[in-house]
């Protein structure tokens, strides 16, 4: 492994994390092109600690999310995948080279992981993401060196299985998936993308059947290969079709409903476009948000 995170908790710990943020770190590292071993320490703690430690080094007295000490003095005209000589000498008897301190506020990350409508996980992925490119020398300024920075950040936690994906990435992800259909019968393709709270995305198409009973649509797909690696939090879907827009069926309807009543489903059909919340495409659902696990299977 060329890339260790040594992840100290100042808090409590939450269950998961340390794989996350060690594959985040990893892929920045290999973002930037560095080829040496490299570590970084992370400590995640809380408001206080953490402003303390921006009052103490950086004389603002307040608390903030994520704070980097780079142990080089790279620059963005010049960041640490163009410094070879600058990180060896910060190599130790292990021969990994030292890349810095990072401090994680966890109670910031929770409240900026509500605000935004992500998990913790992702926001815990991009404050890593964001801190391991300043220790590289990246930083925000200026427009041009943020936006620079941005697109590191993006193509690591891409990498990483928690990027950001925008509407039109998902539906573009759904026509990908809708090239694969067996439709044999309907000749009508669906495509469709699920996207995690995560930030992971799970595609899926129309699988016909001559025992028309058989058949799974692409929303289902989807779903089931999500629940079936772990995910059960997911906040949109795009469904694509190739003749008309392709609103989910009733059955595709109840599926999603028995995880994310609150999803965003964003129907395509070439450059037509239309959206609606789950709630409104099943209204008075049947699921447990709806309290069903209150008196099923009870006596």
């Amino acid at each position: 492994m060329n890339t260790r995170l040594e992840i100290e908790w100042n808090v409590e710990e939450i269950p998961g994390v340390v794989e996350d943020l060690s594959r985040t770190a990893a892929e920045c590292v290999k973002a930037e092109g560095i080829g040496k071993k490299v570590y970084a320490h992370l400590t995640i703690t809380d408001h206080e600690e953490i402003r303390q430690i921006n009052r103490e080094y950086r004389g603002i007295d307040r608390a903030t999310d994520v704070l980097s000490f780079p142990s080089t003095d790279c620059t963005p005209e010049k960041t640490l995948g163009h410094c070879e000589k600058k990180l060896l000498r910060e190599m130790d008897e292990t021969g990994y080279c030292f890349l810095g301190d990072i401090i994680i506020s966890l109670p910031r990350a929770q409240e900026q992981a509500e605000e935004y409508g992500h998990s913790l996980k992702r926001e815990m992925a991009y404050l890593t993401a964001h801190a391991m490119f300043h220790l590289m020398g990246y930083d925000h300024m200026e427009e041009e060196d943020k936006r620079r920075m941005r697109a590191m950040e993006e193509k690591a936690l891409g990498l990483a299985g928690a990027a950001r994906v925008t509407d039109e990435e998902l539906i573009e992800m759904a026509m990908d998936a809708m090239q694969f259909s067996y439709s044999p019968y309907s000749h009508f393709k669906v495509g469709a993308a699920l996207l995690c709270k995560d930030g992971k995305v799970y595609t899926g198409c129309n699988i016909e059947n001559g025992s028309y009973g058989a058949t799974n649509c692409a929303e289902r797909t989807a779903l089931f290969k999500a629940v079936s690696e772990g995910e059960t939090e997911f906040t949109a879907i795009a469904v694509t079709a190739e003749k008309s827009l392709p609103w989910p069926c009733g059955i595709c309807r109840q599926a999603l409903n028995e995880f994310a009543p609150d999803l965003r489903v964003i129907v395509a059909c070439g450059d037509e476009r239309d959206e609606a919340p789950l709630t409104a495409l099943l209204p008075h659902g049947f699921g447990p948000r709806q309290g069903t696990l209150d008196f099923l299977g009870k006596e």
